[in-house]
């Protein structure tokens, strides 16, 4: 239900006391998001495209790159708009569904990202079985899951924080919609959302990375008992990626949704939210792909199909 006494619209202040330093970012968002589009929509063709990618690993990267390119266009076309000129307005409906979309996706990259561990663990921990344990069907399963969880934690959290009474002068300090922010844009009494958002932290953020942290102190042992350096080399590469991907995003959705309430901290929580719905999903493909050869190896196979196919 929508909250009677909401504003017809919303302002998302950003930088706006630094127009010179919002001309530079809308240069780099910008440049990050055709990277983000590129990088990640090459990663999906190539899963698709490459029977030696047809593997549990790559469906869940590919799942991956599909919900980062949604993440980064919830809001980056909006922000592209805030950050070019003085208009940094955008309406009630507007900011309704980007932080429904904001909230779902980036819940569902969490569970996703838990996932992912899990499949890394059964490939390192339980190679004779991983064939039977990560079965085509379980990997469907186990996607639709993340997808579900996050769809949920957004019809729970999205309307509340929508209800809120709202300051008149409708001053959104951050460059997005997204709960933290809303919440300190409120002028009634926050506290149901303020417990709803900590409980969400826990189960969303506190749970998974504790799971992956387990999952990987698992794999480190199984590691550490084989005998070749090179074996060792090898399955620490195949998680190298996905554990700095996992640091880079858990580190900055903590320190927006578990922040300390100062103006220091509140400062700094703009950052992080520009990271993380900008940086990370750009960063994402090169991260996986700089560091993987089995896709650098499909991205010259493809290449060399297109120039064989040119030629003839």
């Amino acid at each position: 239900m929508v909250n009677q006494s909401s504003p017809v619209g919303f302002i998302l202040l950003g930088f706006s006391e630094h127009p010179q330093l919002e001309k530079i970012l809308f240069v780099v968002v910008l440049i990050s998001y055709l990277l983000t589009l590129v990088g990640n929509t090459l990663i999906i063709l190539l899963s698709v495209l490459d029977p030696r990618l047809h593997s549990p690993m790559y469906f869940f990267l590919s799942n991956l790159s599909f919900l980062d390119l949604c993440f980064t266009t919830s809001c980056v076309p909006q922000m592209l708009v805030n950050l070019w000129g003085p208009r940094k307005t955008i309406s009630f409906l507007g900011c309704s569904v980007q932080l429904f979309i904001f909230l779902s996706l980036g819940t569902t990259e969490c569970i996703l990202l838990t996932v992912m561990a899990f499949d890394r663990y059964a490939a390192i921990c339980q190679p004779l079985h991983y064939a039977t344990i990560i079965h085509p069907r379980l990997c469907w399963q186990l996607a639709a899951v993340a997808w579900i969880i996050g769809l949920v934690e957004s019809v729970v959290q999205t309307p509340p924080t929508l209800r809120l009474p709202f300051c008149p002068h409708h001053q959104v300090d951050d460059f997005v919609c997204e709960v933290p922010a809303l919440i300190r844009l409120s002028c009634g009494d926050t506290t149901y959302n303020e417990v709803q958002m900590a409980v969400a932290s826990v189960l969303i953020l506190v749970v998974p990375l504790s799971l992956i942290l387990v999952s990987y102190g698992a794999i480190a042992r199984a590691v550490l008992r084989i005998d070749s350096a090179g074996g060792r080399r090898k399955a620490f590469g195949t998680c190298s990626s996905h554990l700095i991907v996992v640091t880079l995003l858990y580190g900055s959705v903590i320190a927006v949704y578990l922040q300390p309430k100062n103006p220091y901290a509140q400062k700094r929580g703009k950052f992080f939210s520009l990271f993380y719905a900008v940086g990370i999903p750009c960063l994402n493909p090169l991260i996986y792909t700089l560091r993987n050869k089995d896709v650098k190896r499909a991205f010259r196979r493809l290449l060399g199909k297109e120039v064989e196919t040119r030629q003839s």
